[in-house]
């Protein structure tokens, strides 16, 4: 039921904003939100598209809701134009309090007549006690399941201590070869996450490329692909979680350069050894 949910929840968005598109640039008109939902009552209403009944009607009236949103935020230069949404990608479906029931630690969805299990993850908090406003399901390309869930908490939280002054100043010069040098002449050395997993990444992608298309084999080998890239992803993440950690607890003032990474990694030779770098998420956490 989830992953024909997915399915909907994609068709649903792809082809409202096929439409949005199509509306626009034949007859000028713009679509807002009463537009887009009216559109998509219409096409549950068609027979073509008549299994869209068969799924909760929330998800698809919040990817309706979403796409309304990303039209808001381009329009208003922070985010680049919707794009359309593959079936091989991230998928995901969110329920609203009408579309789910958490009761005693137990998630019950729409159209679903058993609970699914989950896993909490949340130390120091008793799952009985949330009380969340919405639930996101969604599984990656690997396949792995999440349950996201929005709460407020009606917990007064103290805000966290100022640490110790060090009374330490130090400035970072980013890298290629060494990471990062510091003023004190410390140099990180650069652990080069994707080029240590590319021979075996290749290589799987070179079984992917083998599979017949549509075929269980391709879309085992897809998911390991996907797994291969996950492991890089985490590694550089826990890199630069660990590496700005401790340059922010040693030092009052930290210093760094402006860099226009964008600009950088159109440099073809360059630019998979900047890309791997992830300089622009190491600025943000130091931030």
């Amino acid at each position: 039921m989830l992953s024909r949910t997915f399915g909907c929840v994609r068709v649903v968005w792809n082809r409202t904003l096929a439409w949005r598109h199509a509306r626009y640039h034949g007859e000028g008109a713009k679509t807002g939100f009463t537009q887009a939902n009216a559109y998509l009552t219409a096409l549950k209403a068609t027979d073509e598209l008549a299994w869209l009944n068969e799924v909760s009607s929330v998800p698809l009236q919040q990817a309706i809701r979403h796409q309304q949103v990303a039209f808001t935020n381009f329009f208003a230069g922070r985010a680049r134009y919707p794009r359309y949404k593959s079936r091989t990608g991230r998928q995901s479906a969110e329920y609203t309090r009408s579309a789910f029931r958490y009761r005693d630690g137990r998630l019950l969805l729409a159209k679903m007549d058993v609970p699914p299990a989950f896993v909490w993850s949340w130390p120091g908090i008793d799952p009985v006690t949330i009380d969340p406003t919405t639930v996101t399901i969604s599984r990656d390309p690997c396949g792995r399941w999440y349950a996201s869930f929005a709460v407020d908490l009606a917990v007064d939280v103290a805000d966290p201590g100022q640490a110790p002054a060090t009374g330490r100043v130090v400035g970072v010069d980013v890298g290629v070869k060494d990471f990062a040098v510091t003023s004190d002449g410390e140099k990180i050395a650069n652990p080069r996450h994707l080029a240590k997993r590319e021979r075996n990444l290749a290589r799987y992608q070179r079984r992917e490329a083998r599979r017949k298309r549509g075929s269980n084999n391709r879309a085992k080998a897809r998911a390991k692909v996907a797994r291969a890239h996950r492991e890089v992803r985490a590694s550089r993440a826990d890199f630069l979680h660990r590496t700005s950690a401790r340059l922010v607890g040693d030092h009052d003032v930290i210093v760094i350069e402006d860099l226009n990474v964008k600009g950088m990694v159109r440099n073809r030779s360059l630019a998979k050894a900047i890309s791997d770098c992830g300089w622009g998420a190491f600025r943000r956490m130091l931030e």
